[in-house]
């Protein structure tokens, strides 16, 4: 396996270690192998480590099976992937509601299989969706720019905004809920805010207000600061402010979980380019309307 990545016109001119380590945050393993093995060529030629690189220089990262065995899973039907941004290394697809993001099981099919049959490779979960949630996932299609990626979310780097149907009225516009999140003693399937749990911060901000037949509730924009499991749906649900449908924390049922991952911004960490990718979703547009 071997990448050929050509800096962009942005670049700032720095060395191969500091190009490897602090821009494209590769982690130390891998700078160890590509050092050693003399596998990273710049336009074509083999560099010292503390050599420089410029815009528009062509980088070649060269791996061996051994750096990378190959990982196989089942794959799904290429057909029901909604793709909306893909290039050599990752791809971003609209996930439908309903569908858990990868298995839990070796035979399961899920959407990380039904993407690998799409890319025609396997690929790999940069973050996941709760099964009755639909919206952006974003993917790894290599082992090379998982952590990467990994990396970027760790650092708040890749802002992902969800829109949510809540029960009643939020008294202010914007709030920021702070709670801590951890595990329900009681049930497993369900999460709690605790003093004892792990930081969650979660940012609300009101978009419109509406009368239903079930009492009033309030379409809101999340934006999440840390991605704990089930966070929005806590946060909103300890404040008072359940999702309707949700079948774990509200008592007003719908046919869907009224969460739908809108948005999904960061910056590609190989191009430099400002990556913004937003997505629809049929049946949350069509309960919401039943709403108004």
């Amino acid at each position: 396996m071997d990448f050929h990545i050509q800096l962009p016109p942005s670049f700032p001119t720095s060395t191969v270690k500091d190009l490897l380590e602090k821009h494209w945050l590769v982690p130390r393993k891998i700078r160890h192998f590509l050092r050693t093995k003399k596998h990273l060529l710049v336009n074509n030629q083999a560099i010292n480590w503390q050599s420089q690189v410029r815009a528009g220089d062509l980088i070649q990262l060269i791996f061996d099976d051994e750096n990378y065995p190959k990982k196989k899973i089942l794959l799904g039907q290429a057909n029901l992937v909604d793709c909306l941004y893909e290039d050599q290394h990752l791809i971003i697809v609209n996930k439908p509601e309903g569908m858990k993001t990868h298995a839990n099981q070796p035979d399961e099919i899920a959407l990380l299989n039904h993407v690998s049959a799409y890319v025609g490779d396997t690929c790999y979960v940069v973050h996941r969706l709760d099964k009755e949630t639909s919206g952006l996932v974003l993917f790894a299609k290599n082992p090379f720019v998982l952590p990467i990626l990994n990396r970027l979310l760790e650092d708040k780097q890749i802002s992902r905004q969800y829109w949510a149907l809540a029960q009643g009225r939020l008294a202010q516009k914007v709030i920021t809920y702070r709670d801590k999140i951890g595990r329900d003693r009681h049930d497993r399937r369900k999460r709690l805010v605790t003093n004892k749990g792990q930081e969650a911060i979660t940012h609300i901000r009101r978009l419109k207000e509406f009368n239903g037949s079930k009492g009033p509730c309030t379409l809101v924009d999340c934006q999440l600061e840390t991605g704990r499991t089930h966070q929005i749906r806590v946060h909103l649900a300890h404040h008072g402010h359940a999702i309707i449908g949700d079948p774990l924390y509200s008592k007003i049922p719908a046919k869907r979980l009224m969460l739908h991952a809108h948005k999904l911004s960061f910056v590609h960490p190989f191009t430099r380019e400002e990556i913004t990718i937003q997505a629809q979703s049929a049946s949350f547009e069509k309960k919401l309307g039943n709403w108004q």
